[in-house]
């Protein structure tokens, strides 16, 4: 059964390949859903998948990519949307 979740990162995430390697994290736990920078500094994630690869997403983006200082994820969740694909916006 997939979930949905939306998440929001804090921290140094922007400029720092976040959105570069949130895709590639989705694709590699076929995550659909999309990443997009937000005009506070953050970064706004819709993500759906199973709840397995979901939890794995969510752990990984509570750090990000080795560049990114996470300081806070801001999760909820979210209907079901039945993205094709991840996409980086």
């Amino acid at each position: 059964m997939k979930k949905s979740v939306i998440l929001k990162i804090y921290g140094r995430v922007q400029n720092v390949g976040f959105r570069y390697h949130t895709k590639k994290t989705a694709d590699s736990l076929h995550i659909t859903g999309f990443v997009k920078n937000q005009p506070d500094g953050s970064v706004y994630i819709e993500a759906e998948g199973d709840e397995v690869s979901l939890d794995h997403f969510i752990l990984w983006c509570q750090n990000g990519p080795l560049w990114a200082r996470v300081e806070r994820v801001d999760q909820q969740p979210s209907p079901v949307q039945k993205f094709e694909g991840f996409v980086v916006k």
